[in-house]
């Protein structure tokens, strides 16, 4: 099948499949009489792959290296595991750091509610960011 003819099976844009291609995701044969890519089953089963992977956080180059292993007749899996393992640690703490940062942003918020708006005056930018945290309960304290 033509790139658009795989790009209308998967949902993906043509475009996308020629960037996995230069890539190396995909490893099309070549028409003889036209020189142009044809994707076969494989092909489709690899693209397939490749989203489903990304949609849980694996990268390009990740990607590959797990379809090389694959090629190579080697299980993947065990490299998937760890690299999963550590990405999820990664995301727990980048949403600890989110959850922590709408904390501030709430208290802040709340504190702002009864400050006055005040002007620059040479010893003040703005009043609101520079004491948001001098009451204790800003900061959870």
């Amino acid at each position: 099948m033509r790139v658009t003819d795989l790009a209308a099976k998967t949902g993906v844009s043509p475009d996308t499949i020629r960037f996995y291609t230069r890539e190396g995701l995909l490893q099309p044969g070549r028409n003889p009489t036209n020189n142009y890519h044809e994707y076969d089953a494989t092909e489709l089963q690899r693209l397939r792959f490749a989203r489903k992977a990304r949609q849980l956080g694996f990268s390009l180059p990740e990607i590959k290296l797990i379809l090389q292993q694959a090629d190579d007749r080697h299980s993947p899996c065990p490299m998937v595991r760890g690299v999963f393992e550590d990405r999820l640690a990664d995301v727990e703490a980048q949403l600890n750091e989110l959850t922590a940062l709408r904390d501030r942003m709430q208290a802040a918020l709340a504190t702002w509610q009864s400050m006055p708006d005040g002007t620059p005056d040479g010893h003040t930018i703005c009043r609101l960011i520079e004491h948001w945290d001098d009451t204790p309960d800003a900061t959870g304290k």
